[in-house]
């Protein structure tokens, strides 16, 4: 059980400088460096890294052992493609099957730089859009290697099988996403997630099959084993029979996705957590950008104190929905059939004339925020406001016929009228923004290796490709482009010392990693407290959405961190886990997971209290233009914040990565 003794505070004499809002909330530490990035022309970079990755050989795979936890686009793609290249893999997931990753949720598309429009469209510009739609806080190389390998993407599941949308004369079909004026996202109606994942799930089960994979359902990792430095291994516990097991392999591999549920109402499926990356950020692996949270603009709004998830509409709706709010604030309780055109304010397209409604996520969700501050909100009051907009379809349906319009969207507007009870043939949708994604994660190098020698991160659990703002269909593109065609080229050049020496079970480091676990079951199990996990969980996201969510501010933010120290204080002294630990137990699991949210909480708003600017999904309302856009200070804060564990009551350790571009010119995003 860690000690949760409330931190001193902040000391008026701590290091910082004047424009650091987090000065004695954290440790300065030294400089970090990606050493791993190669240099020269930005289009050469991952084939000159390709090359000088060290191979190895056919018979030395055999002897080589591979845990990856996680079996989502990212997860099940590398456990796949590294069986295929012969290395013994474990494969592990909390789910009863590899097909239940949360991946399946994504419905809008995938992004390539096909150019099958013949619009425009190239690898370059694809780089370009995803490092101005993260409001240029990614890494260049990384990036320009995402848009590079994204063309192959498209044809793998293709040959896989994926039933990607055609145009009528057999050729894949595109449609556009937000923060892009081009048509780049492939589709399978509003089911892109579920038909790419079923695709990687058969490449995975092909190999399990070969003997090349063994696959651990309903197993959930507790700890990382670090081992002289290095990861060698986990130690997880079957949720069905609740016995703590210890696996050992040569190099592990997160690919666990993120944690948008520390906000508890989220997009993400309930049981997504932090644990495993959180797990090995205690034991060294740096925490990267972790207030950089993604607000999607296109959620169905919450509709009431029940709620313990939010739904997602995918944002392809964007492409022929129009987003409107009534001029007057006395319209807003009218049936919207029923307010004329010329009452109505199309924001988006008034605001921003030359991308629209097709803005990038975290631009859509202020202005969507504005509009319901400002009294002219739409749908029912919940706790006195109204928070929802309106996405109409009426006029696509007059351009192009309603059985056009249930082609591409006809199991979407069927989730939304089973979810709400209305047509939305015949009403407007009402969304509101919602969390969704996390652009922060460990940090990795451009191997994908973190500061942990032997652990890999992949896909959302990273934080390499993203900057402050994902853009819209990028992260199915990302965990397939790591898992298939980036870790494995990679991964291979630290195997290249193999084989490595055998552990033993009793080895001191395993029996440490072991008995924390069960130390930490043991207290869950005994604490013998008067309160829910869930209700903890529930006010911690209350606090995080406050002041940690769609705006932040220095003072905001600071009540934040002694909110949430107070409230993990009383959690530790009067959580009630109710059943046993020796049999399935959903208030076991979720209290642990509960606990590391509390930790990653603080972590998330000391970081955003450091970082005085604005930028992508993260707004600072003391950095803001004239007109209310994000104000970026890139002579500040042009770095990424790559957090250290201090240890426990100890402070967090700020190491900062210089961002440089040499392939592209910062600028302030504008999309008007």
């Amino acid at each position: 059980m860690p000690d949760t003794t409330l931190a001193a505070d902040p000391s008026p004499d701590a290091p910082g400088d004047a424009t650091d809002d987090a000065v004695g909330y954290y440790t300065p530490g030294d400089p970090i460096r990606d050493t791993k990035a190669p240099e020269g022309p930005i289009a050469e970079r991952w084939q000159t890294r390709k090359f000088e990755a060290r191979l190895v050989n056919p018979a030395n795979r055999r002897k080589l052992s591979v845990i990856i936890v996680g079996t989502g686009l990212a997860g099940a793609s590398a456990a796949a493609t590294l069986g295929e290249a012969g290395y013994e893999v474990k494969s592990f997931c909390y789910q009863d099957s590899p097909r239940r990753a949360h991946s399946i949720a994504a419905q809008g598309g995938i992004n390539a730089a096909k150019n099958y429009k013949e619009d425009g469209d190239s690898v370059h510009r694809l780089f370009y859009d995803t490092v101005k739609g993260g409001d240029y806080r990614s890494r260049e190389s990384n990036v320009y290697r995402l848009a590079e390998v994204s063309t192959n993407i498209i044809d793998q599941c293709v040959a896989q099988g994926v039933p990607f949308a055609r145009e009528y004369g057999g050729l894949l079909d595109n449609r556009s996403f937000g923060g892009v004026q081009v048509s780049r996202t492939f589709y399978a109606r509003g089911q892109t997630g579920q038909q790419l994942l079923i695709g990687a799930y058969q490449a995975l089960e092909r190999q399990v099959a070969a003997g090349t994979v063994t696959t651990y359902t309903r197993h959930e990792m507790l700890e990382l084993i670090v081992v002289d430095g290095k990861a060698r291994g986990i130690i997880a516990r079957d949720m069905v029979t609740g016995e703590v097991q210890t696996h050992l392999a040569d190099v592990v591999v997160l690919a666990s996705g993120g944690y948008g549920n520390v906000f508890y109402l989220s997009t993400n499926a309930m049981g997504c957590n932090v644990t495993a990356t959180w797990r090995a950020h205690r034991k060294g692996a740096y925490m990267a950008n972790p207030c950089y949270t993604q607000i999607h603009p296109t959620c169905i709004p919450v509709s009431g104190s029940h709620q313990s998830k939010l739904t997602l509409m995918s944002e392809s709706l964007r492409n022929d929905g129009r987003i409107w709010v009534p001029k007057k604030k006395a319209d807003c309780a009218k049936d919207p059939r029923e307010i004329p055109e010329e009452d109505r304010d199309y924001y988006l397209e008034r605001i921003y004339p030359s991308f629209g409604n097709l803005v990038p996520r975290d631009i859509a969700s202020r202005a969507a925020k504005y509009q319901c501050d400002d009294g002219r909100g739409v749908g029912p009051e919940v706790d006195g406001v109204r928070r929802g907009v309106y996405l109409d379809f009426a006029d696509a349906i007059a351009r192009l016929g309603r059985d056009a319009v249930e082609e591409k969207y006809g199991n979407l507007f069927d989730m939304y009228a089973r979810i709400t009870g209305e047509d939305p043939y015949s009403l407007p949708m009402r969304i509101y923004p919602a969390v969704h994604y996390v652009m922060g994660g460990l940090w990795v190098d451009y191997d994908l290796q973190s500061t942990i020698p032997g652990l890999f991160v992949t896909g959302e659990a990273n934080f390499s490709d993203h900057g402050a703002n994902r853009l819209g269909a990028s992260a199915l593109m990302q965990g397939l482009a790591d898992g298939y065609f980036v870790l494995p080229h990679t991964i291979r050049d630290y195997l290249a010392d193999g084989p490595f020496e055998k552990l033993a079970a009793d080895h001191p480091a395993v029996l440490e990693a072991e008995q924390s676990v069960k130390s930490r079951i043991d207290h869950f199990m005994t604490v013998g407290g008067s309160r829910s996990v869930d209700s903890y969980h529930r006010e911690l996201g209350h606090i995080m959405w406050e002041y940690c969510g769609m705006e932040r501010s220095e003072d905001g933010l600071k009540k934040a961190i002694d909110l949430i120290r107070t409230l993990k204080d009383d959690f530790y002294r009067n959580v009630k886990v109710l059943g046993t630990a020796d049999s399935l137990n959903q208030s076991l699991e979720k209290a642990g997971r509960v606990a590391d949210f509390f930790e990653l909480g603080e972590l998330m708003c000391i970081d955003a209290l450091n970082r005085r600017e604005s930028c992508g999904g993260h707004f600072r309302a003391e950095s803001q233009t004239e007109d209310g856009e994000a104000l970026r200070h890139d002579d500040q804060f042009a770095y990424v914040a790559a957090w250290e564990f201090g240890g426990d009551d100890e402070q967090p350790i700020l190491h900062k990565e210089d961002l440089v571009y040499t392939a592209i010119e910062m600028k302030q995003r504008s999309y008007k």
